[in-house]
This record gives structure tokens, sequence and C-alpha cells, in this order.
């Protein structure tokens, strides 16, 4: 039986960048689905006051789920999937009167 893995550390910080909350997630074997979905609670609920998460120590496995998953965290203070997690990204084109068809 596998022994106890840190998947990874949350640290939850308000509107003025003071660490509210600081999370530990680890358990045995490799994280699933429900790690992801409790870091991103942790987002939404600091989001709502303003705040956001930095996530650190992150294993590979966890890594990878936060990539499958999109979810944009920030992880060791660089932003590695993104700033705005379940976003999408939007594009306009400029468009010139001799672009559209006839």
């Amino acid at each position: 039986m596998a022994g106890v893995e840190l998947w990874c550390r949350v640290r939850v910080v308000g509107a003025d960048g003071a660490e509210l909350a600081g999370v530990v997630l680890r358990g045995r074997g490799a994280p699933d689905l429900g790690s992801v979905d409790a870091i991103a609670r942790l987002m939404l609920a600091a989001r709502r006051i303003g705040g956001d998460i930095t996530v650190s120590e992150v294993s590979p496995d966890m890594g990878a789920l936060l990539a499958l998953a999109g979810l944009g965290v920030e992880m060791e203070g660089q932003a590695e999937l993104g700033e705005e997690p379940f976003g999408f990204q939007k594009s306009q084109e400029e468009t010139h009167p001799g672009d559209l068809p006839s």
C-alpha cells in the first residue's frame, strides 16, 4: 500500500494580499478529481471576496490533473495555466470592406 503523499499546498489570499488560509492536500497514491474540485472551490470562494489562491509544491500528478481540468491557477508565483480559470480567450479580427464576401 502506498504511503501518504503531498499533492500540493494551497494558500488563500485576500484582496489586500494577506494570507487568509492555508490548506495542504495529501493522500495515498495519486490525486483524483476530488482534489481538483477542492482547489476549484477554494478559488471560487477566494474570488468571491476579491482574493485569489496560490498553489505550491505541486506534485507531477496534481499538475497534470490541474492542466487536464483547465484550472488556471498560479503555481509558485508563476501563472502556469493562464490567468483566467474557466474562461475563454476571445479574439477579434479587424475586418475591412474588401474582406467581406460578395
